[in-house]
């Protein structure tokens, strides 16, 4: 049986908004260090190498399920104030035009490259661009047409249709008396506050030592089944935790213990892969880093959700500046990353002017096509902007994200 949930009048959580940011800030750094490491990736410095790969691993566990995680929060507060019917309609609205024309406008240059690299196509982007858009999954070893980095928007448009009919639901879960006891029970108690740690790592657990050997993360919608068993977690981990403020009230509680967790753990992690080929030939070594990355992927959440409720409250026009913008910055980074590094990798730079150039060129580049496309009405929608700029986002109740 549900009961009214006294925390459900909620003011705009800019922490939320500053963490949303951060996140989409480092993957926008995380995908220019792509093109200087020894991963494969759509295209490559000359000069690349390892030097930034223990630091690279050490963000890859938490940056995605952060966002799923905020994602989850904004559902909540969307679903609840709009209902199933409207939230459904308003997400296939916000997010499905950015998905076609990310795919077949934003992505396509990227494609592009990867092809010209790998010396499947010759050059001329029109004729490409023929086979590209209108042949499915055309003549090369790419399928096209593709979404690259913005499986992220595919998958969050996927679990909220998904979970559209699943609000009453999950609502009259999040609400009952249960819960509310076990937000007050952890925000009061330290003992209790600890299973905030250890309740959500049950579930990623159980998925990484399960279906992620048999599902390495793919980005294919229809085969990516530990991708989306996590993912869809954090979603349901954020909307559970959205208007519950006893639980956030525990994660205020426990941020020392996680913070002391999360250091630990990087430190091991790093010196793990610092040392990547002795750790895979002892099998004591490697597990206790299997175990350790998902522990230290949740804590690192935990410890940053914690920071932020303490030190990132305030409002200003940076927020609001990059609350609006950081989305469109997302849309069109690794389009300017892949096509301006294929472009510096001929000219001989030495890898740091290459990676200064790279730095700069995306960060500039996707400024200058955030203020172009704020300003016209018909690229609005399909780069994740509302059709109308408003004046102020101060009276906003909820976390605005994708």
């Amino acid at each position: 049986m549900s009961g009214a949930n006294p925390n459900a009048q909620f003011t705009r959580r800019y922490d939320l908004d500053w963490l949303r940011i951060i996140a989409f800030g480092l993957l926008i750094f995380y995908h220019i260090g792509m093109f200087f490491n020894t991963e494969g990736w759509h295209a490559k410095s000359l000069g690349a190498n390892d030097a930034m790969e223990p630091l690279m691993w050490l963000s890859s566990p938490w940056r995605l399920p952060l966002l799923f995680l905020v994602s989850g929060v904004a559902i909540r507060f969307l679903s609840d104030k709009l209902g199933s019917a409207r939230f459904a309609a308003d997400r296939s609205w916000r997010l499905f035009p950015v998905i076609l024309f990310g795919m077949y406008f934003v992505v396509a240059p990227q494609t592009y490259v990867e092809l010209r690299s790998a010396g499947e196509i010759a050059p001329g982007l029109v004729n490409f661009y023929r086979g590209y858009a209108f042949e499915w999954d055309g003549p090369w070893s790419i399928h096209t047409p593709t979404w690259n980095h913005l499986w992220y928007v595919v998958y969050l448009f996927v679990y909220s249709l998904l979970l559209a009919p699943l609000f009453p639901l999950l609502r009259r879960l999040a609400d009952s008396s249960a819960m509310l006891a076990a937000g007050r029970l952890t925000a009061s108690n330290g003992f209790a506050a600890s299973l905030v740690i250890l309740v959500p790592l049950i579930p990623l657990l159980v998925i990484r030592f399960t279906l992620a050997p048999d599902f390495p993360t793919t980005h294919d919608l229809l085969n990516d089944w530990a991708n989306h068993a996590r993912s869809l977690t954090m979603v349901l981990l954020g909307y559970v935790l959205a208007k519950n403020d006893g639980f956030w009230r525990a994660i205020d509680r426990i941020l020392p213990v996680a913070g002391v967790i999360t250091v630990t753990a990087a430190i091991f992690l790093f010196w793990t892969y610092s040392n990547w080929e002795p750790a895979v030939e002892n099998q004591a070594w490697l597990w206790t880093a299997r175990i350790s990355r998902i522990v230290f992927s949740w804590t690192i959440i935990l410890s940053l959700v914690g920071l932020a409720r303490i030190y990132l409250t305030g409002d200003g026009p940076v927020r609001r500046y990059l609350t609006e913008a950081i989305f469109p910055y997302y849309i069109l980074h690794q389009t300017i990353t892949v096509v301006a590094g294929y472009a510096l990798s001929g000219l001989g730079l030495g890898v740091w002017t290459e990676f200064v150039l790279l730095v700069v060129i995306t960060a500039g580049g996707c400024a200058v096509g955030f203020e172009i496309i704020r300003r016209i009405p018909f690229l609005r929608p399909v780069m994740g902007l509302k059709l109308t700029e408003k004046q102020s986002t101060k009276a906003r109740p909820a976390p605005q994200t994708h």
